[in-house]
Formats: C-alpha cells, structure tokens, sequence
C-alpha cells in the first residue's frame, strides 16, 4: 500500500523573470518609503520628538506596508508559498517562513514590525531616533530585493 504524496510545485524564474519580479516590487517599496519620509517631515520634528503623532502613524504604517511588499517579493523569488488574495498575511506567517532561510532577515522583521507597526503605527511612538531605526530596517530589508544594477 502506497501512501499518498504531496508535491508543491515550485516555479523556476529566469534571471530576467527575477529581475523584473525585483524591479516591481522594490519600485514599489521604495514609493511607500518615500510617501513615509514625506508623512515625518509633516510631523515635525523638536527635541528628539516628532510633534504631531497622526503624521508619525501615518508614515509608520506606510514604511511597514513598504517592507511587507518587500517580503512578498523575497518569498516570490524563493518560492515561498503566497496565500490566495483572499486570505490574510499575519506577521507570524512572514516570521515562520523567513525564519527558514534568513536569521538576520528574521530580526529585522521582528524590529520592523516592533517598531513600525507596532509602536509607531498604533502606539504613535514619537521618539525621532525609534522610528528612525524602524526605517532602516525597512530599508535593509527592501534591499534585499534591489535590482542588480541599481545603485544607492
């Protein structure tokens, strides 16, 4: 009696699919990023404080939306499986499958989600040199997909 098996097909991608599937997604980050950047400078900034806390939740939740399409496309070009449209992402779900393949990559989500989206998204965190650490490890991370070829 032979046992049923279950196989994941896993799409090989090109070096050009790669690069196009990169070049979207990080395009895509980094104009979050940017609208974020845009949404601090609102917020105003006096004695280490942001001023007005709307613009900080603002921009926090925009970074952290920023590194999850980030993620997406990392779990794409690894071949990750990405759940239907329809269901919905948990951080748990990004910390238990980059937890596979990346340690360091796995702190700076963890960071990311602390900070960004957690303190500064719901608890409007204000503390300039906080949000300024949630913001590069948004950037480290959407590094990770950068184009070859792209400098910055």
């Amino acid at each position: 009696m032979s046992l049923p098996i279950s196989y994941s097909i896993i799409k090989i991608m090109s070096i050009q699919e790669q690069e196009q599937t990169k070049a979207k997604y990080y395009d895509e980050a980094i104009r979050y990023m940017e609208n974020a950047v845009e949404s601090l400078k609102k917020a105003h900034k006096e004695d280490g404080y942001y001023q007005d806390k709307k613009y900080v939740r603002m921009a926090c939740g925009t970074a952290y939306s920023g590194l999850l399409v980030a993620l997406d496309a990392f779990f794409i070009l690894k071949g990750i499986h990405h759940p239907k449209s329809k269901e919905r992402k948990s951080i748990e779900y990004y910390q238990k499958n980059i937890s596979k393949i990346d340690g360091k990559m796995l702190n700076r989500i963890h960071s990311g989600y602390l900070i960004l989206h957690l303190s500064g998204y719901y608890d409007g965190m204000q503390k300039v040199s906080i949000i300024n650490e949630g913001f590069e490890e948004a950037y480290k991370i959407i590094n990770k997909i950068k184009p070859n070829g792209l400098r910055m």
